[in-house]
């Protein structure tokens, strides 16, 4: 047992140390993937866990006895036996229900149990890369960067390595194979956010939606796709990751131009007579509030065009992808409605609305046709 109860999960904060804890947003709506902030910066490599974890402090959120029995058989479901790796995907599952608790709901709620480690272990390493490149100054992201694609590569040539979250992501691959050439493409593109910092045109965003936010998420979504894809399944994602991006660098004005990025072309902002000045500054120019309505309207089709995914992943995974896009729904409509206030801060789903969609959805995975049961 780790320090916070539940089997193979140390306490984090011993484990790693308070500099793997940052933030990280850069991709648009990846499955399993809300929009809860924050996620361990796991910038330098990681010690090895002690022999002993001391006991985490409460937080008043314990885990009740249900939900470890709820993962520690869906590490059965998953055939993962050995005791290290148990404690392995039990790092990542206590960082995703950490940081990102909306997003773990979800799949806790829908996915079924044995894909649930999976898709864990995905996520934790999708928001690890977006982390690495998304924070602090660019020199500092490019070395950690090479640094990190380096243990990762070693570890394919090797099938070994030090580092937990590695050692899941190969052991995924094991029961995925397909996943290591979704692996080989997004290491060879990622470093495309480096680059970003504002979009001249909208050919631009596109090439950045291509390069690396179709990359990054196809980490999560090749688990749930089908096993010979003839093309269908990616463009759906691709409209998908698209839709969600763009609704991302909308909803994130606020804190992107905090940070010297734009994620609207500068085109776009063009058409509507709005300055890159008059948004930094939050003056809600006559044209900001067109600009905003376009970018989420674009956004929603995109959004609604998506929902042929429900169709092109296999039956224990609909409710999950269908849910998913409910929700990102609920958050263009929250934009819309926030308006030319996102230039104080990202609009948020309605929490009555999100638990709603999540429940609809249990209710219909419940037991899927398969027989298998949701987790």
């Amino acid at each position: 047992m780790g320090g916070n109860g539940v089997e193979g999960e140390p306490d984090q904060q011993k484990l790693y140390g308070k500099q793997h804890y940052g933030s990280c947003r850069r991709h648009g709506a990846p499955a399993c993937c809300g929009r809860d902030t924050g996620w361990p910066d796991r910038a330098t490599p990681s010690p090895a866990a002690p022999a002993t974890p001391a006991p985490a402090k409460s937080s008043g959120r314990t885990p009740t006895i249900t939900s470890m029995s709820a993962w520690n058989h869906s590490l059965n479901a998953a055939g993962i036996q050995e005791p290290q790796l148990r404690k392995d995907y039990g790092i990542q599952r206590r960082l995703v229900a950490r940081f990102r608790r909306a997003s773990y709901l979800a799949a806790r709620l829908l996915l079924p149990r044995a894909a649930l480690p999976h898709v864990v272990a995905a996520t934790a390493f999708m928001h690890h890369g977006d982390n690495l490149l998304d924070t602090g100054p660019r020199s500092q992201r490019a070395t950690a960067w090479a640094i990190w694609e380096q243990d990762v590569r070693k570890a394919l040539d090797t099938g070994a390595s030090d580092d937990p979250l590695i050692r899941t992501l190969l052991h995924t691959m094991g029961a995925y194979p397909r996943l290591r050439e979704v692996l080989e493409e997004y290491l060879s593109t990622a470093t495309a956010d480096l680059e970003f910092t504002r979009f001249t045109t909208e050919g631009d965003y596109q090439a950045y939606v291509d390069a690396y936010s179709l990359p990054g998420f196809m980490l999560i979504a090749s688990l749930l796709g089908p096993e010979d894809d003839d093309g269908r399944f990616r463009a759906g994602c691709r409209t998908f990751i698209d839709a969600g991006q763009r609704l991302d660098f909308t909803n994130d004005l606020a804190e992107d131009l905090r940070e010297g990025r734009l994620g609207i072309p500068l085109e776009t902002l063009e058409r509507f007579s709005v300055t890159v000045e008059d948004l930094a500054a939050g003056h809600a120019a006559a044209g900001v509030e067109q600009l905003i309505v376009h970018q989420v309207t674009a956004a929603r089709t995109g959004l609604e065009a998506a929902g042929e995914l429900t169709s092109l992943v296999a039956a224990p995974y609909r409710a999950l992808v269908g849910a998913l896009i409910e929700i990102e729904l609920l958050t263009a409509e929250a934009a819309l409605a926030r308006g030319a206030g996102l230039l104080r801060g990202p609009a948020s789903p309605p929490v009555a609305g999100t638990l709603r969609v999540l429940f609809n959805a249990r209710r219909k995975a419940r037991v899927a046709p398969t027989g298998e049961e949701a987790s």
